[in-house]
């Protein structure tokens, strides 16, 4: 028994097939739509792929624009067939292409309703992107003399004072790395040379941060030295309310940004594959409502449509029957060969009369 079997006239055709044209081209600008979030993620990741360990992160943002590209083309080209399939004589053309385009759509699907998960399960991927990408690029905080580190501290600050947020997973980052030049450090004093001293790896460790770490917000001025030494400030206690630096690391910012950015891409994405995979229904009962007509000649007779020919267990049978056979095929194909090669290989005795 054929799966959603429906019966249509001349007029119920000629309504699916208009309507699909309008939902093909409306597919065509949901697919502009795709690849324009593709490539906006693409370049807000670029903005900061300085603070990003590897560019795995951009996996997404170029599923989105491939699946753009290829929602454009597919529904361009359904389209088309859908506006001749209103003239028998210019559908005729399109009979043969239907079954592999249909199938090509239904892969494509499969491809599209894939990238919508990948959006929502890229959190982990990004997130360990980030902790390393971050936890090296504040290394280079100081290296404002090295080429092609030059610009790190640059982007390091617009990104704390973008987002709010103050080094790797909490300001008390910066107490472990020298974000401080040795240019900029008078090696004569003795308080310099006792920090240096007193660490193992000779670096200037101090309990201080970036300017770009203070929240403007605060009344109170910005204490980014000494911030854990409270007889150091008048009225002050650093693990109150009243520190006014951003307390949210910067890792958790950027994945609260770009998760959020990517969930909603992918809810979109998701949406577009339910009307894709609407399109593709509508346009298979239209292929086999044609293909069914008794008389061509009578395009005014009914014809029935179906999804599937046969029920859905009895089409995976059929199907895993006709790999079962193709993979019987290939086996008789490679034993013959390898008779053959057998064969080849005696030598023919040669008989000697004496």
């Amino acid at each position: 028994m054929a799966l959603l079997k429906v019966k249509f006239n001349q007029k119920k055709r000629v309504k699916l097939a208009q309507g699909l044209w309008l939902m093909n081209w409306f597919s065509v600008f949901a697919g502009i739509l795709v690849f324009s979030m593709g490539l906006f993620l693409k370049i807000e990741l670029r903005k900061r792929s300085e603070v990003m360990d590897n560019s795995e992160s951009h996996f997404v943002p170029n599923s989105l624009i491939l699946m753009g590209i290829l929602s454009c083309a597919f529904n361009g080209f359904a389209g088309k067939i859908c506006y001749d399939s209103l003239d028998p004589a210019k559908f005729a053309k399109w009979k043969t292409l239907l079954k592999p385009y249909l199938a090509l759509c239904f892969f494509f699907n499969i491809l599209i309703f894939f990238t919508a998960l990948i959006c929502f399960l890229m959190r982990g991927s990004l997130e360990s992107t980030l902790a390393q990408g971050l936890k090296n690029s504040m290394k280079f905080y100081r290296d404002t003399d090295t080429p092609g580190r030059c610009f790190m501290k640059k982007t390091i600050d617009m990104l704390q004072i973008e987002f709010k947020c103050c080094g790797n997973n909490g300001f008390k980052d910066w107490f472990e790395i020298q974000w401080i030049s040795n240019r900029y450090l008078d090696f004569s004093s003795k308080e310099v040379k006792d920090r240096i001293k007193s660490n193992v790896d000779g670096r200037y460790l101090v309990d201080g941060v970036p300017f770009s770490c203070c929240n403007p917000s605060s009344p109170r001025p910005c204490i980014q030295y000494q911030v854990t030494n409270n007889s150091a400030h008048y009225s002050y206690d650093y693990q109150t309310e009243e520190l006014n630096l951003w307390r949210r690391g910067c890792r958790e910012a950027l994945l609260h940004y770009y998760s959020s950015m990517m969930s909603s891409m992918g809810a979109v994405v998701l949406l577009v594959w339910l009307f894709e995979m609407s399109v593709m229904v509508g346009l298979r009962l239209l292929h086999t409502s044609l293909e069914s007509i008794a008389n061509p000649e009578d395009p005014e007779c009914e014809s029935e449509g179906w999804i599937l020919e046969n029920s859905l267990k009895d089409t995976l049978k059929s199907a895993l029957e006709s790999l079962k056979k193709i993979g019987k095929f290939n086996q008789v194909e490679a034993d013959a060969e390898g008779a053959e090669g057998e064969e080849g290989g005696k030598t023919p005795a040669i008989a000697t009369v004496s």
